[in-house]
């Protein structure tokens, strides 16, 4: 099913959004605070010939929602060519079941329209190159410490001592990588930019941490 302009401008404003997401709140305008967008970071985007429709999905709470939402919000202020509407997911399963990652619900999703409400390309989640990062600092925690290991043993198996700490340690280097987060977030949108730049060719292309089958 075709996204109309019509369900796209149902959506909400960034502002609105906030206001939506109680829960991700504090979070959002933590990372409002860290988020320094340069010139360069920008170009890509103010240099397109065209603006261009941003439908997102979103929940509350979510770590993915809260990092690269106000990601997205700061290049459509710094640009001027992104309009952005902004749908709960748990609202708005038709929307979401055109934007499966694989078997997954996902999200943040970012699904990028021309004036025309022609898909031109999406990003899902989060940097793949996020996940492998923590994916390998995970990894090391649980080397580090044989009440946690083997390495890749689930979290859930862990006595509840054990548990607790670990969990500790994963949200210590998740907080540790969060300015890494952002810039890789800034840098996978700005290649997006750039491929929006080039004008379209077929299918659009996916982008963001994707764990299933989905279109190339």
């Amino acid at each position: 099913m075709a996204v109309t302009q019509e369900r796209f401008n149902q959506g909400m404003t960034y502002a609105q959004a906030k206001a939506n997401l109680p829960r991700n709140l504090p979070n959002i305008e933590r990372i409002e605070g860290l988020v320094n967008l340069t010139d360069a970071d920008l170009a890509p985007w103010r240099n397109l010939n065209e603006n261009f429709n941003v439908l997102v999905l979103v929940i509350d709470p979510c770590p993915d929602v809260y990092t690269n939402v106000p990601i997205l919000n700061r290049i459509a202020e710094g640009s001027g060519k992104l309009n952005v509407r902004i749908f709960m997911r748990d609202d708005n399963k038709d929307l979401m079941a055109q934007f499966m990652n694989g078997p997954y619900e996902s999200v943040p999703v970012f699904a990028f329209f021309d004036k025309d409400m022609n898909l031109r390309s999406v990003f899902i989640e989060r940097p793949k190159s996020v996940t492998d990062l923590r994916a390998q600092k995970t990894n090391e925690i649980q080397a580090s410490n044989p009440d946690f290991g083997p390495v890749g043993r689930a979290a859930s198996d862990m006595a509840e001592d054990a548990r607790v700490k670990f969990q500790a340690a994963v949200n210590e280097m998740r907080t540790a990588t969060t300015d890494s987060y952002i810039k890789e977030s800034i840098r996978e949108l700005g290649e997006i930019a750039q491929e929006l730049g080039r004008g379209a060719s077929g299918e659009a292309k996916w982008h963001g941490n994707l764990l299933g089958a989905v279109p190339a």
